[in-house]
């Protein structure tokens, strides 16, 4: 199955945090004798800042969130921070775990760049001190080494409320592709199947079509309803083989825009507004009428007994 992007980041996060716990926690440890002497503290934080790995700034702070020390950096120092009342921040209001070291949730700084800060707990004896701080820049950090999969599950997701409402009020009126729909997506299905066009996303009320093609996969081309309508514009494009590593297999396409003209053409005032195909990741995409879109697998598409089907009572 594959792995929710959320699921995804916080694997990413407990990996992060396995490397940065025991550094901070050394560091943390080195602060008591000096704590409150700010001069002294930013000096310990200089001397180790190499041993906290990726960190932008180190600082300390008292119990109450407010910094006692300068930002101390690779090659910068700091010194409008001391005095800062960081309480207000969303790091300082996450609940600090039991073993004393926390790794924030992602949020975007003062400076407007996507961060995370972690924080250890300062302590002598039983008494607390305060925090050791660290901020980290998202650019700076260890990414995935691969991209995370987008899941394949039908999604469901609602359009605007003001849409929806006023559904029942309108009904569809042909659009030029309408009427000759069937040719157009006859051109559609050889532009696929074999004509280099891997993604498509197809506006039947504005009749016009959205085309990426292997050739060129950075740049998008728009088939207007002219050419969907002229089956020369084939001869535009040069054949292609299927790709090895699409995700559904060339015959699926006839099905799929049968499908597409199927919800299309079936009512007029619950009907297919726009749809994409991508023979890469497998996925189509459906926007009705009410805004609201769907998207799911070319399986569950052109399985008749999923839950998309079942769903909208087709």
């Amino acid at each position: 199955m594959t792995e929710n992007w959320k699921a995804s980041i916080e694997r990413q996060r407990a990996a992060l945090a396995a490397q940065l716990h025991a550094p901070m926690a050394r560091l943390a440890s080195l602060c008591p004798p000096v704590w409150g002497e700010r001069e002294k503290l930013d000096a310990l934080l200089r001397e180790h800042f190499g041993e906290v790995p990726h960190v932008k700034y180190l600082y300390c702070l008292d119990p109450q969130g407010i910094q006692i020390c300068d930002n101390v950096g690779a090659d910068r120092f700091s010194t409008v921070h001391f005095g800062r009342d960081r309480s207000h921040r969303s790091y300082m209001r996450e609940p600090m775990p039991p073993w004393g070291f926390l790794l924030s949730d992602a949020y975007v700084s003062q400076s407007g760049r996507p961060s995370i800060t972690a924080l250890h707990v300062v302590c002598k004896g039983d008494q607390l001190l305060g925090y050791l701080g660290a901020d980290f820049d998202l650019r700076h950090l260890p990414t995935a080494t691969t991209l995370h999969e987008e899941s394949r599950a039908w999604r469901q997701i609602k359009g605007d409320p003001s849409i929806r409402g006023t559904v029942f009020l309108q009904e569809r009126i042909d659009s030029p592709m309408d009427r000759h729909i069937d040719q157009a997506l006859t051109i559609l299905e050889e532009l696929i199947t074999d004509r280099g066009l891997f993604q498509a996303v197809i506006h039947f009320s504005s009749s016009r079509v959205t085309a990426w093609f292997l050739d060129d996969p950075y740049r998008y081309r728009l088939i207007d309803d002219e050419a969907l309508g002229d089956p020369d514009v084939c001869l535009l494009y040069p054949r292609q083989h299927w790709p090895a590593d699409a995700s559904m297999p060339r015959e699926a396409i006839r099905p799929i825009l049968a499908g597409m003209r199927e919800l299309r053409l079936a009512d007029r005032t619950i009907y297919l507004r726009s749809a994409s195909i991508n023979i890469f990741n497998g996925m189509v995409s459906l926007t009705f009428s009410c805004d609201g879109s769907h998207y799911l697998s070319y399986a569950d598409f052109l399985d008749r007994k999923s839950g998309f089907w079942l769903g909208i009572g087709g």
